[in-house]
C-alpha cells in the first residue's frame, strides 16, 4: 500500500488509539492488523514523530521508542491528550460550519437532514449562523437525489439540460459518476454517450432527470474537479483587489492566485473570476473594505448595483 496522504492519514488516526490500547505492541502483528507491510508501518511511525500539540516543541509531540522498534516492539508515549475531548477554536468551528453548509446545499434528501442538524448544533455553540452565509448553486434537491440514487444503482440517465445559451435545452444520455462542488456551483461528472467522453454538467441547469433501466458502462475512473480547475478555463479572468483589513478574510474562503501585503495595512489579492455575478456579490459584500479593483471595469456592475440600491443616479 503506497504512502499517499489519502491513505496514510486515516491509518494514522486509527493507529494512535490502537497503540494506546495495545502498549508494547508487536510490529509484525500491528502491520498485519492494518493490512500494511512492516516497512510501511515504520514509515507511519516516523511521521508520528512530527505530530502533536501546537508549538512543535519536544514535549508537544508524540514520542516513539525507536530502540524498541528495532527489536520489533512499538512503544508510543506522550499521546494521552488524544483521549481528551476536542475543543475547537472559533476559526476551526467556523470552517466546519462553512463546509457543512456547502455539503447541505449539495446533499440529497436522505443526507440533508443529518447535515442540517449537525451544522445547527455546531453553529449554536458560537453563533455561527449569524456570521456565515453559504450559497451553492446546486439545483433542486429532488434532482440531486435522483442523480445520487442513479449513481448508487449504476444506471444511465437522460438529462434535460439547459446550456449556457438561454432558451436552448438538450437531452443528453449520460452515465453519471459523481456529484461535486467547485467555486459555488454543484456539478455532475458523467460520461456523455453522444460525445463518447467525460463531461461536467452544472446542476442548476439540469431541469429534469429520467433514470433509464440501462446499466452504466465501464469508462475508467471519472476525472476529478481539481482545486485549480479554473486555471484551465479561458473565461476565467484574473482580477486584483487591494483590500483593507476588514476584507482580508476572503483569502480563507476563496481560492487565490497570490497575495501581497501593501503599505497601510492593505492586502493585494489576485484571484480568477469565471462568474461576473458571483464577483459582483463578493464586491457588494466587501463594500468599503475594497480600496482598488484592477481592471476597474470588473467593478462596474457592483458599482451600478450599489448606486441603484442607494437611489443614486447612474454615472
Amino acid at each position: 500500500m503506497g504512502m499517499t496522504s489519502a491513505l496514510q492519514v486515516p491509518r494514522l488516526l486509527s493507529l494512535v488509539p490502537y497503540l494506546q490500547a495495545h502498549p508494547d505492541a508487536d510490529l509484525a502483528d500491528t502491520a498485519a492488523t492494518f493490512g500494511v507491510s512492516t516497512r510501511q508501518l515504520v514509515a507511519d511511525l516516523n511521521v508520528l514523530w512530527f505530530c502533536g500539540l501546537p508549538g512543535g516543541m519536544p514535549g508537544d509531540l508524540i514520542e516513539v521508542d525507536m530502540d524498541a522498534l528495532e527489536n520489533g516492539r512499538i512503544r508510543l508515549t506522550n499521546a494521552d491528550y488524544l483521549a481528551r475531548p476536542l475543543r475547537f477554536t472559533i476559526e476551526e468551528a467556523m470552517s466546519l460550519v462553512v463546509a457543512l453548509g456547502a455539503l447541505e446545499e449539495m446533499a440529497d434528501a436522505d443526507l440533508a437532514g443529518s447535515v442540517r442538524s449537525a451544522r445547527a448544533k455546531l453553529a449554536g455553540l458560537f453563533g455561527g449562523d449569524d456570521r456565515v452565509d453559504v450559497r451553492v448553486q446546486a439545483g433542486e434537491e429532488a434532482i440531486r437525489t435522483q442523480l445520487a440514487d442513479a449513481i448508487a444503482a449504476g444506471r444511465a440517465v437522460r438529462l434535460t439540460y439547459h446550456g449556457a445559451s438561454r432558451g436552448t435545452a438538450t437531452t443528453p444520455l449520460v452515465d453519471p459518476a459523481q456529484l461535486a462542488t467547485r467555486d459555488g456551483y454543484g456539478y455532475l461528472v458523467a460520461w456523455a454517450h453522444e460525445r463518447d467522453a467525460w463531461r461536467t454538467y452544472r446542476l442548476d441547469r439540469v431541469g429534469a432527470v429520467d433514470v433509464t433501466g440501462d446499466p452504466v458502462g465501464d469508462h475508467g475512473e471519472a476525472p476529478a474537479l481539481a482545486s485549480g480547475w479554473l486555471d484551465e478555463r479561458p473565461d476565467a479572468a484574473l482580477v486584483s483587489l487591494d483590500l483593507r483589513p476588514a476584507g482580508h478574510w476572503i483569502v480563507e474562503y476563496h481560492p487565490t492566485v497570490s497575495t501581497e501585503p501593501l503599505d497601510g495595512g492593505l492586502l493585494r489579492v489576485r484571484l480568477r473570476v469565471a462568474d461576473p455575478e458571483w464577483f459582483r456579490r463578493l464586491l457588494l459584500r466587501l463594500g468599503p473594505a475594497v480600496a482598488r479593483v484592477d481592471p476597474p471595469e470588473a467593478a462596474a456592475s457592483a458599482g451600478e448595483a450599489a448606486r441603484e440600491a442607494l437611489g443614486w443616479p447612474a454615472g
